[in-house]
């Protein structure tokens, strides 16, 4: 049985994304490290024959190669972890945890972009773009607040899912972006919960305290 191969850049949310499921999950990888910044690796026609895009993450496991952050870590846990309590049973539950991912997707997405405009003189309207994120996290705090009202500490019921992983980067880096963790409490209260997941790992720029 092959080792998927992930193409990595450590500073990368979606990679971070990709390595802490995977790492939560028991799921092993080959790590093959490519310079976005200043490098531009991941533009270079052999990239970009996987990837016409010219993004990463990329996941290369045997013939198949995916190259959305969703649909890679769905993979992964449903061939390398299938059973993982991460994964959920129950179909409520799942379709919850799905709901969240495609949440993280489609409107925390702006998240990543705040941070590359911030970090790395990427293009954007930075202050647009900090909004946008604010307004998606003020989402995710008002639903921790009564999930946790309600007994629950985690976005998709009681116990955690892949859903709060794939969520995680887009607070915990969230002040490289200017946007400071003392306006979610909740968020900040389930951020730890999440760092006590087994197989739980930071990033380059995430503490380990919180």
């Amino acid at each position: 049985m092959t080792v998927p191969r992930l193409y990595n850049y450590d500073l990368d949310e979606d990679c971070y994304r990709v390595r802490l499921i995977a790492g939560c999950l028991g799921v092993p990888l080959t790590l093959h490290g490519i310079d976005m910044f200043p490098g531009r690796e991941h533009l270079t026609p052999e990239m970009l024959a996987l990837n016409p895009q010219g993004r990463l993450p990329v996941l290369q496991d045997g013939d198949l190669v995916l190259v959305q952050p969703a649909a890679i870590v769905l993979h992964l846990a449903e061939t390398g972890a299938r059973d993982h309590a991460l994964l959920p049973a129950d179909a409520v539950t799942r379709a919850r945890m799905m709901d969240w991912i495609a949440f993280a997707v489609r409107d925390l997405g702006v998240a990543a972009q705040a941070r590359l405009c911030s970090m790395l003189g990427a293009p954007g309207d930075l202050r647009a773009l900090q909004a946008a994120a604010r307004r998606a996290l003020r989402i995710m705090d008002d639903h921790l607040t009564l999930r946790g009202i309600a007994g629950e500490g985690y976005v998709a019921g009681p116990a955690p899912t892949l859903a709060d992983l794939f969520l995680f980067p887009a607070f915990a880096l969230s002040r490289d972006y200017g946007i400071d963790h003392d306006e979610f409490p909740a968020l900040r209260l389930w951020a730890r919960r999440v760092r006590t997941i087994p197989g739980f790992r930071v990033m380059p720029g995430i503490p380990d305290y919180h």
